[in-house]
């Protein structure tokens, strides 16, 4: 026989330790901040122990707390999910990622039709994702760039988050060695600043400033080194393909690590999800393809200025 105690205060509990207070929690449930506070306090008596240290405006919660809310958080995630599967109609077949702009438009869309000759039923959609973007209820998986500490999710790697200057033949021909760059053709991404000094240094320049325009998004900064404007650093695998195509150049060989990684996302209980296993077969498939090889220029330089 399972001993579950006291649901109501189990919900009450696992919402507040997520939201972080008895008000959020009240909000999410449908009852009051001081109905969560009472449920949660009868299920500390219940068990025996102490959940959350209260203290002024702010919930703490106990080493018996964080545990318990670690292991019951999945659980909810899992119901949810199961519920979701169980009434929605048998015909549809749905993956839900979430996702950053330019990567779903750099990578990700141009192959997915691998994905769709394989799996012809699954419905894939996607919705913003991002750095900034938290993992979404809904989602589910995510595609991000980090180190890999995405706490109560599961991260495989994808890609590492290479560095290394592109642009157009054109502007490459010029560019005999690294010394050659100067600052104001050095196209910067604002969410990003850290990524020409990383290169530059590694390079054995870092008294050049790149001071060059400067666009939000790595794909704004990748189209316009496409138009000729300058020259942009590019990640893979944002720049696989342009390379692959000639469309972009990369006039040296320096190709620098940026010190975070590409992950798939997902909460452990997709594991069991046959839709998701198969997206998962298939992007980790395609992630460990090799990168095209880049067209070249003649008389391309090596990283020594």
């Amino acid at each position: 026989m399972r001993r579950l105690l006291f649901l109501n205060g189990i919900k009450a509990f696992e919402a507040a330790a997520r939201t972080g207070s008895f008000a959020a929690a009240g909000l999410e449930l449908s009852v009051s901040a001081a109905a969560v506070s009472r449920m949660v306090h009868l299920l500390e008596e219940r068990l025996g122990v102490a959940l959350f240290e209260r203290k002024a405006n702010r919930l703490v919660l106990t080493q018996a707390g964080r545990a318990y809310q670690g292991g019951l958080t999945p659980i909810f995630d899992a119901l949810a999910s199961l519920t979701a599967q169980v009434t929605a109609p048998s015909s549809v077949r749905v993956l839900t990622i979430g996702v950053g702009h330019t990567f779903a438009m750099r990578w990700l869309i141009p192959r997915l039709s691998e994905f769709r000759n394989e799996e012809p039923d699954i419905e894939v959609r996607f919705t913003t994702g991002g750095a900034l973007v938290p993992f979404g209820e809904d989602w589910t998986c995510g595609i991000k760039l980090g180190t890999g500490d995405w706490p109560g999710l599961v991260a495989e790697p994808l890609f590492a988050g290479d560095l290394t200057p592109v642009c157009v033949p054109r502007l490459a021909s010029g560019l005999k060695r690294p010394a050659d760059l100067k600052g104001p053709s050095l196209i910067r991404v604002a969410h990003s600043a850290e990524d020409w000094p990383i290169w530059l240094k590694a390079a054995n320049l870092p008294r050049i400033n790149a001071r060059g325009p400067e666009f939000q998004f790595y794909g704004q900064a990748l189209q316009a080194a496409a138009d000729g404007l300058g020259i942009a650093m590019g990640i893979r695998p944002y720049i696989d393909d342009d390379l692959a195509a000639g469309r972009l150049v990369a006039p040296f060989d320096l190709s620098v690590p940026k010190g975070m990684r590409w992950y798939l996302l997902y909460r452990s209980f997709q594991t069991e999800q046959r839709d998701f296993a198969a997206f998962r077969r298939w992007i980790m498939r395609a992630a460990s393809e090799p990168a095209a090889r880049p067209v070249r220029r003649a008389g391309r330089s090596s990283a020594r200025n």
